[in-house]
């Protein structure tokens, strides 16, 4: 098959992208890399595929490149590409955030109302569609009502995705993501802010008393829940993806500590508009449908991740 991944140089579009060409599909990458403020460590993500025989490459602007010719040679679209993060989509950054979430999932599912070849899109959605959570287990069921103009962006994408469903039959598949770690997460997410303060013993801001609760997911888990949704028959739906374990910000600093052998310096601000006190997923329909089975603990991801920091970072003279 081929298959097209949009924010293929991403943190978890380059996971993705090995473990297609690892199973033996062709893949078509396309992310923006010239003006990303991670150009380097992007292009690092894309080091291990960027000479495998079945992959294809392009750095582009989806936004503006064609997308038609590409969507209409795959079988199966990939919509992983976004602007993320809850704090920045306040005040005038909100437009950019509705190019990125809603109109560019509008334009690829314009694209994809038009193939005959199209087997299946997969649309990255996102926690945040619940808004702020109490610790109770969100199921796909439970109310959406985002507490953040990201979390509002993610919720229109995959209103989108059911209407060109509805009328247009694009056979889609929705995830919702809870806060994902692991090697290759970006400079500004939670996992590699505090892991990199660690080994380079810089002081750390934490908004909020830290007893905050996420429901953490390794991205190897994600990537065989996107996997397993590609092969999935039906269409229209949305599932949870979450982790082993709910743990608290605190929590994650201890561990942490415990990695690097540092106490971390820490000072607590208030909490940040849109940040949820708590995010816990029931993914009991993504067990019984996707066959979905996350194997990560906590503590094993974060070893991983702790690992990637280190090589990412490693302290060199000017650091001591």
């Amino acid at each position: 098959m081929n298959i097209l991944v949009t924010g293929a140089a991403g943190f978890i579009g380059s996971h993705l992208s090995e473990a297609l060409l690892s199973l033996g599909y062709h893949v078509r990458g396309i992310d923006q890399i010239e003006h990303s403020p991670y150009r380097s460590i992007k292009e690092d993500n894309l080091k291990k595929i960027m000479g495998h025989p079945e992959f294809e490459w392009l750095a582009a602007d989806l936004l503006s490149v064609d997308l038609e010719g590409f969507v209409h040679e795959a079988d199966v679209v990939f919509h992983l590409a976004g602007l993320a993060g809850v704090r920045n989509s306040w005040g005038p950054s909100f437009a950019d955030y509705l190019q990125a979430n809603v109109l560019l999932t509008q334009k690829i599912l314009e694209a994809c109302k038009n193939s005959s070849k199209l087997k299946k899109l997969i649309y990255a959605s996102s926690s945040s569609v619940y808004g702020g959570g109490t610790g109770s287990y969100s199921t796909e069921n439970s109310p959406t009502r985002p507490i953040s103009p990201y979390g509002l962006t993610k919720l229109a994408g995959e209103q989108i995705c059911y209407i060109y469903y509805k009328q247009f039959g694009v056979p889609y598949t929705a995830l919702r993501y809870f806060t994902v770690y692991g090697p290759r997460q970006r400079p500004d997410m939670g996992f590699h802010k505090f892991m990199k303060a660690a080994l380079l013993s810089q002081p750390l801001t934490i908004y909020g008393n830290g007893e905050q609760k996420r429901d953490f997911t390794y991205v190897i888990d994600l990537i065989q829940a996107n996997i397993s949704a590609m092969n999935y028959s039906r269409h229209g739906s949305v599932f949870n993806v979450g982790g082993i374990e709910t743990t608290s910000v605190n929590d994650v600093v201890r561990k942490i500590e415990r990695l690097s052998g540092k106490k971390l310096q820490i000072t607590y601000l208030p909490e940040q508009p849109g940040d949820p006190f708590a995010t816990s997923a029931d993914i009991s329909r993504a067990r019984a449908e996707l066959r979905y089975s996350p194997a990560f603990s906590l503590d094993e991801g974060m070893a991983e991740q702790w690992s990637y920091i280190s090589g990412l970072y490693q302290p060199t003279k000017e650091h001591g």
